[in-house]
């Protein structure tokens, strides 16, 4: 039996198909398309916003920082010179870099996460605090140094976790503004330090500066092979991966992210919404709460009042920059750990103070918070032209 070309039947085009399955379809197909490319299109100009408006920003606040530089009678452009090198342009800065963004990586977490829901955390700070003076309160306790380091990291990010969910928890039961009462938690956090440094957990063997008993030299934390950097940047890395995924490729996280976009559509759908707050703002402390018990495991080997480093709050700045996303807030911590590891060669060299780079973090924040108006600015404006010209 032989098929000729006549018996064999081609099938329809598109165009044949959708005419033959009405009107409707042959409209609906080209409208399905329409919105895929607009789809696309979308994500590239949100790929294209989280890289350039940031970017814009960070250069403006450079552009801003060198005119108050020029102001004080130095050469902006020698001072960003000299910057670099105490922050990238050696072996040696660039670990000494390291070494301070691993704080920032994890005190980021305690911003980032909350602001995936909406909530704005101020309290970074406190949390390390806390959590580094819990750490040291627990590891002149314990006897073997892995038992000292595991009992140290985990009572400090439990201790971190649990005050920031003070706050969450005042937000989902009661109402109270989340950046107010974090702010407040920091201020009693150092307190809490002073108080017991002082008097309670002193050493009385620590003269002009109240401290903890030492947790030995055997119980610190290492440093990493081949690095001049502690432990803590391996756990900063870790964190910011674990809760990447997290957020994003979990059921957990896509609820905490549909809270942040509409609470009300969230509650409609019977999210528990007042359980979710309290949970991730306890994950963004315990990362807050790490970065203090490493401080003391890696660096201080006891609690004083050196914990008080600032850490904390940069970490919001670093959270902000890198828009609550977790991994990028590894490549921004780098950037500003960089910065502040600059501050003591601006000192010797240009007779700047130390502070110097605080106020070239100040400028970075305000011009992120400035940027915030631009997302998506643009296109709102050409989709409204749009609608004007079309009605």
């Amino acid at each position: 039996m032989t098929i000729g070309a006549s018996s064999v039947s081609e099938p329809p085009s598109d165009a044949a198909g959708d005419a033959a399955r009405g009107p409707v379809a042959a409209t609906l197909a080209p409208a399905a398309a329409d919105d895929e490319i607009e789809a696309r299109r979308a994500a590239i100009r949100k790929m294209v916003e989280a890289i350039v408006v940031p970017g814009a920003a960070i250069g403006a606040a450079l552009v801003l920082f060198g005119v108050f530089i020029a102001l004080t009678g130095r050469n902006p452009l020698a001072v960003y010179r000299e910057m670099f090198r105490g922050s990238f342009g050696t072996w040696f800065s660039f670990q000494n870099t390291l070494q301070r963004a691993a704080p920032l990586m994890l005190t980021a977490l305690a911003t980032a996460l909350p602001l995936r829901l909406g909530l704005v955390v101020l309290g970074g700070e406190g949390a390390m605090v806390l959590g580094g003076l819990a750490a040291a309160a627990v590891g002149v306790h314990l006897h073997t140094p892995t038992s000292v380091k595991v009992g140290m990291l985990v009572t400090g990010a439990l201790v971190g976790g649990s005050w920031i969910a003070i706050a969450g928890a005042l937000r989902a039961n009661r109402g109270v503004n989340e950046t107010i009462s974090t702010l407040l938690l920091n201020y009693i956090a150092i307190a809490l330090l002073n108080h017991v440094v002082e008097g309670p957990l002193r050493d009385p063997s620590s003269l002009n500066k109240p401290s903890t008993l030492p947790i030995g030299d055997d119980n610190m934390l290492g440093t990493l092979p081949g690095l001049d950097v502690h432990w803590g940047l391996a756990w900063g890395l870790g964190a910011c991966l674990l809760f990447w995924l997290v957020m994003q490729r979990t059921t957990f996280g896509f609820a905490a992210r549909m809270v942040g976009g509409n609470v009300r559509a969230a509650l409609l759908n019977g999210l528990p919404v007042r359980r979710l707050i309290v949970v991730v703002t306890f994950l963004g402390g315990l990362g807050a709460g790490l970065a203090g018990a490493i401080e003391v495991a890696a660096i201080h080997g006891t609690a004083n009042a050196s914990l008080v480093t600032g850490y904390g709050y940069t970490g919001v700045l670093v959270a902000f920059i890198a828009r609550a996303n977790p991994l990028g807030a590894i490549p921004v911590a780098i950037l500003l750990g960089g910065i502040g590891a600059s501050g003591g060669l601006l000192q010797r060299v240009f007779d700047l103070p130390d502070a110097t780079v605080n106020v070239l973090q100040g400028i970075l924040f305000l011009a992120i918070l400035f940027s915030e108006s631009f997302y998506g600015r643009r296109w709102s404006f050409r989709r409204a032209r749009a609608a004007r010209q079309a009605s």
